[in-house]
C-alpha cells in the first residue's frame, strides 16, 4: 500500500464532512488530490494519533481503506517501509514528489 502521512504521534486529525483534513486546527494544503472526501470512516473524529503509530490516508479519499477505518487505523513506525520521492507515472506527474 501506498499512502501518504497525515499525521504523527499525538497529533489532532480532524476530516470535515466535505472532505477537508485539519492536523492541529490547521487545514492542510493538498493540492495532489483530485477529489476530496470524507470516504469510508469509522472513527471518532477529531482524532489523536496514538503514540508510535502513524495516520495515513490515500490519495483517491473517495476509495481508499487508511487510517480512517479501525479496518487499518494507524500504522507503527515498525511499518513503514520506505519513501517515495520520484514520480514516473503519470507521465504529466513525472518528477521527485514533495
Amino acid at each position: 500500500m501506498v499512502k501518504r502521512v497525515i499525521g504523527t504521534a499525538g497529533d489532532w486529525v480532524n476530516i470535515d464532512r466535505d472532505g477537508t483534513v485539519y492536523v492541529n486546527d490547521i487545514q492542510l494544503e493538498e493540492p495532489y488530490l483530485a477529489e476530496k472526501a470524507l470516504g469510508e470512516c469509522n472513527i471518532e473524529l477529531p482524532y489523536q494519533v496514538p503514540d508510535g503509530k502513524i495516520f495515513v490516508m490515500g490519495d483517491s479519499r473517495p476509495n481508499s481503506l487508511d487510517s480512517r477505518t479501525t479496518l487499518v487505523g494507524c500504522v507503527s513506525d515498525e511499518q513503514i517501509i520506505g519513501k517515495i520521492v520520484f514520480r514516473v507515472w503519470p507521465l504529466s506527474g513525472f518528477g521527485t514528489v514533495k
